[in-house]
């Protein structure tokens, strides 16, 4: 059990963001691991026929994901922006201090592979090295369905963002993970086998949803990095389905089956191109059905650098609460879904 107290300083700076940097990581360490991640299996088999394929060498990177022990700090440093891009986060880590990395580095149990031994002899040569891997990974991995995952997890921070305008701390971390618990003033992460004790120092909290961290919590407290809690983020169940969403017949008589059909669909925020594709609507169509959608209140348009994005507003989402989608009958045959609590 983690336990960090707050003061009032740090419940003021709690942030919110998302890290490429950190999704590429949290993918090998679902590629090393299926069994726990089987969420993600659709993905897999497309990226372990790709590395085969590709004969792309990714063992400096695999190394210092181990199973057994944490991933060392500095690979997965915290975001410093809402919405970091790959190419500034490789910068940051190619620019970690040498004693930084030897001292993760020979904090890692087991003995030291040959790898290891060369990062921590020559730490300059290894973060360039490690930077060029996870480039090639990202590029034939992860940048083929980003996107779609980079929708995920800024619906999932414009939701938290909103539960702490609606409620504070109390109402943030009440849905956060079944692990993670806010109690007068601290927050209890019940993961293993980490027992501590700290405060924010001052810093207060980062928060990170995450596509590939499903379906544990992980998190980050030792100097000198702001205390961080990565977390899965919401939606990520149906991340790689690709059957027919369930429309609520009750609802589809009141608003007529496509708009109830989009509603669906944006359990998180979505594009235009996107909500198109994956209803098989025309994009002319689906953008006349959320202007309708929109302007009746049920969802709101934000953008994102260049891009739309469309969310459910808290009237749709007590209309689906009522009326949610029918089960598939083959549900029982996919993967888990999302860990949640009410």
């Amino acid at each position: 059990m983690l336990e960090l107290a707050f003061s009032a300083q740090d419940a003021a700076q709690i942030r919110l963001a998302y890290s490429a940097l950190g999704e590429a990581v949290a993918g090998i360490r679902a590629l090393k691991d299926p069994s726990h991640h089987a969420l993600h299996l659709p993905w897999m088999r497309r990226v372990r026929s790709w590395l085969q394929d590709s004969g792309t060498d990714i063992r400096l990177l695999s190394a210092l994901v181990p199973l057994a022990d944490r991933v060392p700090d500095f690979v997965t440093p915290p975001p410093v922006t809402p919405a970091s891009e790959l190419g500034e986060e490789l910068d940051r880590l190619r620019a970690t201090p040498a004693d930084q990395v030897r001292q993760d580095v020979e904090a890692m149990a087991g003995p030291r592979s040959l790898l290891l031994a060369e990062l921590h002899t020559s730490p300059d040569a290894g973060l360039s090295r490690l930077a060029d891997e996870i480039a090639t990974f990202w590029e034939g991995a992860i940048a083929p369905h980003w996107p779609r995952m980079q929708s995920l997890l800024e619906g999932d921070i414009l939701h938290r963002a909103r539960r702490i305008a609606e409620g504070g701390a109390d109402l943030l971390f009440r849905d956060l993970h079944p692990q993670v618990t806010w109690r007068a003033g601290t927050l209890l992460v019940a993961h293993r086998p980490y027992s501590h004790t700290r405060t924010a120092r001052g810093h207060g909290l980062l928060l990170t949803p995450s596509v590939f961290t499903w379906p544990k919590v992980f998190t980050q407290t030792a100097h000198p990095w702001q205390p961080t809690l990565i977390y899965p983020a919401r939606g990520v169940a149906a991340l790689w389905e690709h059957e027919d969403t369930r429309t609520p017949a009750a609802l589809a008589k009141v608003l007529g089956h496509s708009r109830a059909r989009l509603l669906v669909e944006l359990d998180a925020p979505a594009t235009t191109t996107d909500l198109a594709r994956r209803t098989g609507m025309t994009s002319g169509g689906t953008s006349q059905h959320l202007t309708a959608l929109r302007d009746a209140g049920l969802i709101t348009a934000y953008r994102d650098r260049r891009y739309v994005l469309y969310t459910r507003t808290p009237i749709a989402d007590s209309l689906l609460a009522v009326n949610p989608p029918a089960a598939s009958p083959d549900d029982h045959e996919r993967a888990p879904a999302q860990p949640r609590r009410s």
